[in-house]
C-alpha cells in the first residue's frame, strides 16, 4: 500500500505544488525513512495505522542516532504533509504528527560579511599575482572574469538565491511552451526571478551590477553558443551551475584574501543585513528576498543587533572589559 501512495504524494507536489525536483527528492529521502522505521518484520507498512505515539518513538530513535534537531525537524515536517494528504483520500483518523516537536535546538544566525569585505568581494578582479587583466589574457579568460565579476555583483546587489541566479536568461522569451523563469531588464534596473514556491518577483539592481552585467553581455558571445539564452555561461558555453558558481566565488573569496568561507548565500545574507541596516524598513527586505514570511526576514534584525552590540562593546567606556 505503501508505494502506491507515496508515488501519488510525490507526484503531487511535482505537477500540483510545483516544488522543484531537488525538494521532492527530499521529501522522498524522508518518507522512506518513514516507511522503513514503520514496517514491520515482513516489511509491510500500514501508513494508516501509525499513531501518534509511533511518531513519536521514531523521532526518539532517530534523535538517538544522533541525527541533528534541524534534520528530525525536517522529517517530521515532510511525514506531517504526507499525512495531511493521506486523510483527504482515505479514513486516516487524524494527523499523528501533529503535536510531535523535534529536540530544541538553538537558531544560528546566518553569516554575513561586513559592509567592506562584501564590497572587496564583488568588485574586485584577480588576475594571476598582478590582479588586473594584461594585454596577453585570452579572450575566453577575460569573458570568465567578467562573467564572475557580474554574478558575485549581482547576488550582492540583488540578494539572489544561486538558483535565481543561474536560472536567469539574457531576455524574457518562450519556446516549446515554456517561458523564462527570470531575466534583467536594464531599462528598469530591475531583475525579474522566479523564487521557491514557484513564486516571481522583480528586485532593484544597483549601477555598479548594471555596469558589470553589461560588460559582460558585451564579452559573451566569445563563450556562448549559437542558440544559447542563459545569461551566465560557462567556458563551454552552457548554463552556468549553481555548483560552479559556488566554486568560483569560494576560489575568488580566497585569491583576494577573505578570511572567511564565502559561498553564494553570504552574499545573499550580507544583502539583507546591510539593507536592513541602512533602511530599517524589514517589509522592503522581505520583499526583495522573496520570503513568504516575514519571521524568516526577522532572523536578521539579530545580525543588526549583534553589530551594533560589538559597536558598542569597542567604544562605550562603560562597557569595555577590565584587564
Amino acid at each position: 500500500m505503501s508505494e502506491p501512495h507515496l508515488s501519488a504524494y510525490l507526484t503531487c507536489l511535482r505537477s500540483q505544488r510545483q516544488l522543484s525536483p531537488h525538494t521532492v527528492s527530499n521529501y522522498a529521502r524522508d518518507l522512506q525513512e518513514l516507511g522503513t522505521l514503520a514496517a514491520d518484520a515482513d516489511g509491510v507498512i500500514d501508513f494508516i495505522g501509525i499513531s501518534h505515539f509511533q511518531i513519536r518513538r521514531f523521532a526518539s530513535q532517530l534523535h538517538a542516532r544522533g541525527l541533528s534537531a534541524r534534520s528530525i525537524a525536517r522529517k517530521l515536517s515532510a511525514w506531517r504533509g504526507f499525512f495531511a494528504w493521506l486523510s483527504e483520500s482515505t479514513a486516516l483518523p487524524a494527523n499523528p504528527v501533529d503535536g510531535v516537536k523535534a529536540p530544541k535546538r538553538g537558531k544560528p544566525l546566518p553569516k554575513a560579511l561586513s559592509a567592506d569585505d562584501a564590497v572587496r568581494l564583488v568588485s574586485a578582479n584577480p588576475r594571476g599575482n598582478g590582479g588586473t587583466s594584461t594585454a596577453g589574457d585570452s579572450a575566453q579568460a577575460l569573458a570568465t572574469d567578467a562573467c564572475n565579476r557580474a554574478m558575485f555583483e549581482l547576488l550582492y546587489s540583488s540578494g539572489l538565491r544561486v538558483s535565481e541566479l543561474v536560472s536567469l536568461d539574457l531576455r524574457y522569451g518562450q519556446s516549446g511552451g515554456t517561458a523564462s523563469a527570470g531575466w534583467i531588464d536594464f531599462d528598469a534596473h530591475e531583475v525579474t526571478v522566479t523564487g521557491k514556491g514557484n513564486k516571481m518577483r522583480m528586485v532593484p539592481v544597483g549601477q555598479a551590477a548594471l555596469d558589470a552585467l553589461t560588460h559582460w553581455v558585451t564579452l559573451r558571445p566569445s563563450l556562448a553558443a549559437p542558440e544559447a539564452t542563459a545569461l551566465f555561461l560557462t567556458g563551454r558555453g552552457t548554463r552556468m551551475s549553481p555548483r560552479m558558481v559556488q566554486l568560483r566565488l569560494k576560489a575568488h573569496a580566497q585569491a583576494i584574501g577573505i578570511p572567511a568561507n564565502v559561498h553564494p548565500h553570504v552574499l545573499r545574507h550580507s544583502f539583507a543585513s546591510h539593507v536592513l541596516q541602512s533602511s530599517g524598513d524589514l517589509r522592503a527586505v522581505q520583499e526583495m528576498l522573496g520570503h513568504a514570511s516575514i519571521t524568516s526576514t526577522q532572523i536578521y534584525t539579530s545580525l543588526d543587533f549583534q553589530r551594533l552590540a560589538q559597536v558598542y562593546d569597542a567604544a562605550h567606556p562603560r562597557a569595555r572589559k577590565k584587564s
